[in-house]
């Protein structure tokens, strides 16, 4: 019976001595965000004697088992959609919210405004030396003003496209790295420290992915991921292309088009991701490259307003009215007037000095026009506003789902500090008893040594 006892304290004693281990561990990683928690499996140990042809069972301490982890694959799903979609609205807000910005700098609007007014001004005295140079001077400053409006959309897209060849690295690293940790999965003991280890970066190669691309994750028996983006279009009867195939991974590649939109490639198929970071981007560039087009319209059709109506006035000399811009879009417009005297304010064929304003009436009309270049760059900072207020309310939605999905997740896989706090202290009693158990059992045995 002492030889019992000392072998029940001593596993008990192990027992508690590994959980106080795990249990520190998970303290020493609670603020880590790839971490998931352990526990100790314990196990009865029931040893067994036959005693005259009978079988005797009898409680015999305890075994140790494996680490276990909580590994809900429903949860991790959840948690990775949820971030895949947020993500996708937050790249697209922050591309357009960077073309908003470069646009509103700008001072588009304004200057169209004060190059209307001070054509309105002329009106008062159409000969008048010092409104006529304004009005040209505000012509100038009014292409520069669509120059750097131009300038702000390609930054923003500069931005995006950017973000898109580094998203791409940082997916197919990750793809790179959860082939690796496949590969390791294959040889690693069950329940050991390792595949708990391992198990944690899989996880985490997992989320990295999905932060840029949609993902569909398939596991074997030993928890190797296998993975598909979720794409479109996509192969018949699956949901994308493959990146991951246990040992093996494939590269996604992403092209930048001539008018500025992404494209991206995979295992032979060109595709558009549904959702992640990279998705968002899409959308992005494609409504800049939209955005950049309007503004160009707008700068052609002040360019074409402005010297059919020079076309068709006279200067102040009575020469016909030369071109006051030159060029055909936003980025290569140019105010090309020598001086003020060249504005042909009056109708074709009016004399020198004329104060007839026919023709600079017709000018601002066209300007002002409902479908003229002041309305319409206010439609697109209309729009480009309203676009980003329903991206934000829509990532609000968003960022609730993604929010519950990470919470539910974490009650499950994180580390709670008081419940380990109280389980270490649980855990050293449980040591403390077991050494006891050990030094009670020696004194009966030396109790029975010293009986005569």
């Amino acid at each position: 019976m002492p030889i019992d006892l000392i072998s029940i304290g001593q596993s008990g004693a192990r027992a508690a001595r590994a959980s106080i281990e795990v249990t520190a561990q998970n303290i020493a990683n609670a603020a880590n965000p790839d971490y998931v928690r352990r526990s100790l499996q314990l196990e009865e140990f029931v040893g067994s004697a036959v005693i005259d042809f009978s079988t005797s069972d009898a409680l015999s301490g305890v075994r140790i088992g494996g680490i276990v982890r909580p590994d809900n694959q429903l949860l991790q799903s959840r948690a990775r959609d949820s971030l895949a979609d947020v993500q996708r609205a937050d790249t697209d807000i922050a591309a357009l919210r960077d073309a908003e910005l470069g646009i509103e700098q700008s001072g588009l609007f304004r200057g169209l405004v004060e190059f209307e007014a001070s054509l309105t001004v002329l009106e008062s005295d159409p000969t008048d030396p010092a409104l006529r140079t304004g009005a040209v001077e505000t012509a100038r400053q009014l292409s520069v003003t669509f120059q750097s409006a131009q300038l702000g959309i390609t930054n923003a897209r500069d931005l995006a496209q950017d973000a898109v060849g580094v998203g791409t690295d940082q997916a197919n690293a990750a793809a790179t790295e959860l082939a690796r940790i496949n590969r390791e999965l294959v040889n690693v003991r069950p329940g050991s420290a390792s595949q708990a280890n391992l198990f944690d970066a899989r996880d985490a190669a997992l989320r990295d992915i999905s932060e840029e691309f949609s993902l569909a994750v398939e596991f074997d028996a030993r928890g190797a991921a296998s993975v598909r983006l979720v794409t479109t279009p996509a192969p018949a009867g699956e949901v994308g292309p493959v990146l991951v195939d246990g040992p093996s991974s494939n590269a996604i590649t992403s092209t930048i088009a001539a008018d500025g939109t992404a494209s991206f490639a995979l295992d032979g198929l060109t595709f558009t991701p549904v959702s992640g970071a990279q998705a968002g981007r899409v959308s992005a560039l494609n409504d800049l490259r939209d955005r950049a087009d309007t503004l160009d319209a707008i700068a052609l059709s002040t360019i074409t307003r402005a010297n059919s109506a020079q076309a068709n006035g006279a200067a102040l000399d009575g020469t016909p009215g030369q071109p006051l811009f030159a060029g055909t879009s936003a980025s290569d417009i140019q105010m090309v007037l020598a001086s003020g005297d060249q504005l042909a304010l009056a109708p074709l064929g009016s004399p020198a000095g004329s104060r007839d304003t026919t023709n600079l009436s017709s000018l601002v009309a066209a300007i002002g026009a409902d479908d003229g270049p002041i309305a319409e760059t206010d439609r697109l900072l209309l729009s480009l506003s309203s676009r980003i207020s329903s991206l934000e309310n829509t990532r609000e939605g968003l960022s609730i789902i993604a929010g519950s999905a990470a919470a539910e997740l974490l009650s499950e896989t994180g580390v709670d500090l008081d419940q380990e706090a109280a389980a270490l202290i649980r855990l050293q009693q449980a040591f403390e008893a077991n050494s006891r158990i050990i030094q009670v059992a020696g004194e009966i045995f030396d109790t029975i040594l010293g009986l005569n």
